[in-house]
């Protein structure tokens, strides 16, 4: 069976009619018959022409999607093609390969959700005039705050180890939006803890708060993007 090495490798990647190659543990299997390949990249995310052991120790599937492709060859290794992480770092991504992938998707959502659900608590506590519904809207605004901190280490954390920093725009969107997203919250939170309480205070207060649903709806959107991308056609 024919040896690649990687830069022979590289060539195959469905660019110009050429067909789509992927290494996995050594085996080289030709995959243009696939739908999700027929562009020479996976999923937004995974270009053809290269090894994918390590991408595939941390996807949702195992090898035995890339088993049912012809093996047209095996790959030739020259050193180590994975990025150079510190020790301590690479040693748990190793015992631990769904670290590479799953830590901002976790907990991404929560500050979302805890910046869509004060305006819902708000109109609530309007509507009812039950104070409980206020207080409950001040503490999901107040959760959304925390956890913008861990769900934002942890995206520049997938976007340089996943995406090695390129600036993709997605990305791009998604940190400036999510900068706002905090601005945002935290101008509300102070308003409603800080500021005097006045029928002018109170429309301000709404609107930031139902100002956070379109930022929060454009931050999971190109999040999903980047996730389930959506082919044009």
């Amino acid at each position: 069976m024919k040896e690649f090495d990687p830069e022979t490798l590289a060539q195959f990647n469905g660019k110009e009619g050429r067909p789509v190659y992927v290494a996995q543990n050594g085996k080289i299997f030709d995959v243009s018959a696939s739908r999700l390949w027929k562009t020479g990249t996976h999923m937004n995310r995974h270009p053809s022409g290269r090894d994918l052991t390590v991408d595939l120790s941390a996807a949702p599937h195992g090898s035995e999607v890339l088993e049912r492709y012809p093996q047209v060859g095996t790959l030739k290794k020259k050193g180590e093609e994975d990025r150079a992480l510190p020790g301590p770092l690479g040693h748990l991504l190793a015992r631990f390969p769904f670290l590479r992938r799953h830590p901002h998707p976790m907990v991404v959502h929560f500050p979302i959700v805890f910046s869509v659900v004060p305006v819902l608590f708000h109109l609530l506590g309007r509507i009812t005039g039950e104070r409980a519904f206020e207080t409950t809207a001040l503490h999901c605004l107040a959760a959304g705050i925390l956890f913008w901190f861990p769900a934002v280490l942890t995206g520049f954390f997938t976007w340089w180890l996943n995406y090695q920093a390129r600036p993709l725009r997605a990305v791009r969107i998604k940190i400036g939006f999510s900068f706002l997203l905090v601005a945002l919250a935290l101008a509300a939170f102070s308003l409603r803890v800080l500021g005097p309480v006045s029928p002018g205070m109170e429309i301000l207060y709404g609107l930031l708060l139902l100002s956070l649903v379109p930022v929060s709806a454009v931050i999971g959107s190109f999040g999903a993007s980047l996730t389930f991308p959506v082919e044009k056609r």
